[in-house]
């Protein structure tokens, strides 16, 4: 699933760069009430599209997604970000983490390492802090978008949010219930 919005210069090498390194799945575009051309470009690039009419939020976006593909009777679904931050081999080793398709598997990334701004590093370091407390573990990037979940559990989750905050109630109703999650 690849939430867009606004996306249309990037959306096109993202799909190219996944179907290089995971041939055999779906690609779902979720266009969340874009005004760029970002449906166009899933159209030219044959994918499945879901297009908002309205720009509702990612969590609303990866809602419809996630409904588009139990629809396609898929069980699992791994979320790109729509920004081209997630490269495609780090893609595929979030699909194939872990071998029980019920583990929501949450993609790490190395902060410090890939340039991230000092600010961003500070404000993601608070939200890994307090959802790592919410939690009762430790949670080293509550934050990514590169994440596998298992559709039917996170849908019976039934997360509240509607936009950026639906990732981290997602994770935190996911460590409550006693789904497995696996960092990668």
């Amino acid at each position: 699933l690849v939430p867009a919005f606004d996306a249309a210069r990037t959306l096109g090498g993202i799909i190219t760069d996944l179907r290089r390194e995971l041939p055999d799945v779906d690609i779902i575009v979720i266009d969340d009430g874009s005004s760029d051309g970002t449906s166009d470009v899933a159209r030219a690039n044959d994918v499945h599209l879901v297009r908002l009419e309205t720009n509702a939020g990612k969590g609303a976006a990866l809602l419809a997604g996630f409904e588009a593909a139990r629809t396609r009777g898929k069980r699992v679904a791994l979320t790109v970000d729509a920004d081209g931050q997630h490269p495609a081999d780090e893609a595929r080793r979030v699909m194939d983490a872990d071998a029980d398709e019920g583990t929501l598997v949450l993609g790490v990334r190395d902060l410090e390492r890939d340039g991230c701004p000092k600010a961003n590093r500070f404000s993601n370091g608070i939200s890994n802090f307090f959802l790592s407390r919410f939690a009762g573990r430790s949670l080293s990037d509550t934050q990514c978008g590169l994440r596998r979940y298992p559709i039917a559990k996170t849908l019976a989750l039934r997360a509240n949010g509607r936009g950026y905050d639906f990732e981290g109630e997602t994770l935190l109703r996911a460590i409550w219930s006693g789904m497995k999650v696996v960092e990668v």
